[in-house]
């Protein structure tokens, strides 16, 4: 009897495997097509993908105002800011009112350096680096529980024509 089950055990547990392979090849095909858009970045690593969608902060005004006064921010969502070249950068977190995690993307789109937990109101400098295109604010301490480390890739268009690590 225990062969029995055995063997329906395993039959069930291809049948279900099977069942998710097909689930997640049809899954992934929209969501191939739709991976490099304006409101969307794509994160990947070692630990996996990640998508958020974002707001674009890329001119002087949206970038000075930031995620300033938001008292909330989805788990699934964040702020890219884009730079015209690759530059010094360093942020601060006035009237900014929630905890963030900063990002600190190269312009090929590789995360130099993550900033975790940044403390709401500081203004005290948080320097990033040199030669950097973009930041991608998140909520505090998701980019260490997702695994988002120095070396992940980022994709969105702001980085096509740069030699992208993660091409669109």
């Amino acid at each position: 009897m225990g062969n029995r089950n055995n063997t329906k055990c395993r039959a069930g547990r291809k049948l279900v495997l099977s069942a998710c392979f097909i689930l997640s090849s049809w899954l992934a095909v929209p969501v191939a097509a739709a991976v490099c858009e304006q409101q969307s970045v794509s994160l990947r690593g070692d630990w996996g993908q990640a998508r958020f969608s974002v707001e674009i902060a890329d001119d002087a005004a949206e970038r000075a105002r930031g995620l300033m006064f938001r008292e909330s921010l989805p788990g699934s969502a964040g702020m890219l800011f884009v730079y015209d070249s690759p530059q010094t950068l360093s942020f601060w977190m006035r009237n900014t009112l929630i905890p963030l995690d900063l990002l600190f993307i190269d312009s090929r789109g590789v995360v130099q350096r993550v900033h975790e937990n940044a403390i709401p109101g500081d203004e005290t400098p948080i320097p990033g680096g040199d030669n950097l295109l973009g930041v991608l604010e998140i909520n505090g301490g998701l980019a260490r529980r997702i695994g988002i480390s120095p070396g992940t890739q980022l994709r969105h268009p702001a980085f096509a024509g740069r030699n992208p690590a993660w091409p669109c």
